[in-house]
């Protein structure tokens, strides 16, 4: 599974890359150039819940290789139009939207299945490795890969996209598990309610809704830097492409530290502490990114942000496991990521907002007082922590107190 998660994100990471720069090529008019991205995020928060649901319902191994296959599938008549010469907007829409739409199914069904390849006690280690090397060939392996292949032709990145997704499938199918044993649906139970359980499980278990809506903030916080990070470097800073590209190489490489740290600061922390520790960092992060106006405070913070986003990510999605029923890992995992992941796109609206309103160092600081008040909306969660050890918990109920 850690391969195949591995190979698929070196892939889209090479189709993402390349997407925006074939859509320059077709199109000059910003709004355009910029729904291609919002396809990315618009099937979470139309078919998120829907996706978990439906993870919880089928066998999750076959469902995550069934996607990929399909997805390489659809990737690889990509390739083909634009070697052909048919490229066109409407046709990078429609891959962007229906890529995402899958991985709503994907992502849950994966989130749900690591339970059944790992004992409860190594599901931190696992996520640590998985998000890890994830990063490591998205974040700084495929990078250099795409001006190579672009090149060579312009569809090689697709065509190279769609061999990942095919050869994780395969790698998936490959995986020899028993399904999780589940409790036999009621009847006339319906996909409906049972994403309303998902909810209610989400919003009835304090530490979980604590960290929803700190993750939520946060991802508004994000979705404001990352919008605007550009001007903040080069207009705010006076700095060139180089140092732009510097910058998001260290926080790849602050990502990377943060996966081997994940599990070492639970230990000594607890996993909702953990949070804190990274939420608290991240703040002080963005405040020197937006008072200090030099080079070196920026890939100071960068790095930072790096470092604590992974470990926020690691424990994020560990807690969620491990306080989850078995039978509810996919419809729960699935009302948290699609009420996280709308803060994304509103951040990016808020971040260019406030840019031109406050100046280009705004947005830095509107994240830093999101970054605050997520912290302080987890509160409640380190009051009520999860120990690291924390003996297996049972199906039986969708709210756990310890």
């Amino acid at each position: 599974m850690w391969s195949a998660a591995v190979v698929s994100r070196f892939g889209d990471a090479l189709r993402t890359t390349a997407l925006p720069l074939l859509a320059v090529q077709l199109t000059d008019d910003p709004l355009v150039i910029a729904s291609v991205t919002a396809c990315s995020y618009v099937p979470w928060l139309l078919f998120g819940l829907l996706g978990g649901a439906v993870a919880d319902r089928v066998d999750q191994r076959r469902a995550m290789w069934a996607v990929d296959t399909v997805r390489g599938l659809l990737v690889a008549a990509f390739a083909l139009a634009v070697a052909l010469g048919h490229a066109s907007i409407p046709l990078l829409l429609a891959l962007a939207f229906l890529l995402t739409t899958l991985q709503t199914l994907f992502d849950n069904a994966s989130t749900a299945l690591l339970p059944s390849l790992v004992d409860r006690e190594a599901l931190g280690g696992a996520n640590a490795r998985l998000m890890t090397g994830q990063q490591l060939a998205g974040g700084l392996l495929a990078g250099p890969v795409v001006p190579l292949l672009l090149g060579a032709g312009a569809f090689l990145p697709f065509a190279a996209d769609a061999a990942t997704y095919l050869l994780a499938a395969a790698l998936v199918a490959s995986l020899r598990i028993r399904p999780p044993e589940r409790e036999p649906r009621p009847t006339g139970s319906t996909l409906r309610a049972e994403i309303g359980e998902g909810l209610r499980a989400l919003w009835h278990d304090r530490v979980l809704r604590s960290v929803c809506l700190g993750t939520l903030l946060c991802n508004i916080g994000m979705g404001a830097l990352i919008a605007t990070l550009v001007l903040h470097v080069t207009r705010w800073l006076d700095a060139g492409d180089a140092e732009f590209a510097a910058a998001m190489t260290v926080y790849a490489v602050g990502s990377l530290a943060g996966g081997f740290l994940a599990q070492r600061i639970a230990r000594r922390t607890g996993r909702a502490r953990a949070l804190l520790l990274g939420g608290a960092v991240q703040t002080a992060s963005l405040l020197l990114m937006g008072t200090v106006r030099h080079l070196g405070a920026l890939l100071v913070g960068m790095l930072l942000l790096g470092v604590m986003n992974m470990v926020w990510n690691v424990n994020q999605v560990t807690l969620m496991q491990r306080r989850s029923p078995e039978s509810m890992v996919g419809r729960i995992s699935a009302a948290f990521r699609t009420a996280s992941t709308s803060g994304a796109p509103l951040g990016a609206l808020l971040g260019g907002a406030v840019a031109g309103a406050y100046g280009l160092n705004a947005p830095a600081l509107l994240a830093a007082l999101l970054f605050a008040a997520a912290v302080v909306s987890l509160i409640p969660a380190g009051n009520a922590d999860v120990p690291v050890g924390a003996p297996r918990e049972g199906p039986a109920s969708a709210h756990v107190t310890h």
